[in-house]
């Protein structure tokens, strides 16, 4: 589960950016909260991200120093990129070769500053 302040937002980058389907979403007036669950599979048989928003946060969250980043395999990181780059994703590290390494990575971040890693698919 990741906190986020901007609901629309980050529905918007997690289905049209990386391509994840909204599973499912509910609405909790009377905690004054909505969860949403995104992923690439049924939630049944695959990983997914839920999404909590606080209704009433106005600041940005503190990501805090537990969290590291989540981490998505792509078929072409540099391709991926270019695209995500002309949809104004924010891409604090470029494709390119790992450190001291051959695979192919970069990270992105979602509209809260959530660090995501794409790693070439082998």
């Amino acid at each position: 589960m990741i906190r986020v302040r901007d609901l629309d937002a980050s529905l918007d980058f997690y289905t049209r950016i990386l391509g994840m389907r909204l599973l499912r979403r509910a609405d909790f007036e009377g905690g004054r909260f909505s969860l949403a669950f995104v992923g690439y599979g049924e939630e049944e048989n695959e990983a997914v991200i839920e999404l909590t928003h606080n209704w009433d946060q106005e600041e940005d969250y503190d990501l805090g120093t537990g969290f590291g980043h989540l981490a998505l395999a792509a078929e072409d990181v540099y391709a991926t990129c270019a695209a995500m780059e002309k949809a104004g994703v924010k891409i604090p590290r470029p494709a390119g070769p790992l450190k001291g390494g051959t695979r192919v990575i970069a990270f992105i971040e979602d509209p809260d500053g959530y660090r995501i890693e794409l790693i070439q698919r082998d």
